[in-house]
């Protein structure tokens, strides 16, 4: 399993980053990368190509957070009626902070979509393949995700058009 090793050591800081960004929380991040790391080293010797495995570690990892998200063991939120100022973004810091903060509002899949799609750079078939679904429906979670952020910051922050590009 010195390929396993060696490949734990090598994606560690990638797949946490994917984890991040998805969870929001350095702590969720390490134990979502925890899990996956665990559950590729099982998978490992299944593996037809070892370049794979960070796509399935990265499937793992969307899982299960997904999975957490559902349960909500995790999750502290609670609904309330009070809707927080929009602060005025001033420099490209805050306005990646304020986007940050509606990343994290959006629902696990679409937020794992735009994730992969625009923070990780990913094709819309490696998307489709670590979220288990068709290409199709990643184009539709995007799409619907970017609709809600649009919505909700309206013109003050660039975001993706339908090919990808920021404006």
């Amino acid at each position: 399993m010195t390929g396993f090793a060696e490949f734990a050591r090598g994606r560690h800081g990638a797949l946490y980053r994917y984890a991040y960004l998805l969870a929001g929380d350095r702590g969720l991040a390490e134990d979502l990368v925890q899990e996956g790391l665990v559950k590729t080293y099982v998978a490992w010797r299944r593996l037809r190509d070892p370049g794979a495995a960070e796509a399935y570690a990265r499937r793992v990892i969307t899982t299960t957070a997904i999975t957490w998200w559902r349960r909500k063991a995790w999750h502290a939120e609670r609904p309330n009626d009070d809707l927080p100022e929009r602060p005025a973004p001033s420099d490209d810091s805050t306005s990646r902070l304020w986007l940050w903060h509606e990343l994290q509002q959006l629902p696990p899949k679409q937020r794992a979509a735009v994730v992969l799609r625009y923070y990780e750079d990913l094709t819309e078939p490696q998307t489709a393949e670590i979220l288990n679904c068709s290409v199709g429906t990643v184009k539709s979670q995007v799409s619907a995700a970017l609709k809600k952020l649009r919505t909700r910051l309206g013109d003050d922050i660039p975001l993706p058009d339908k090919a990808g590009t920021t404006p």
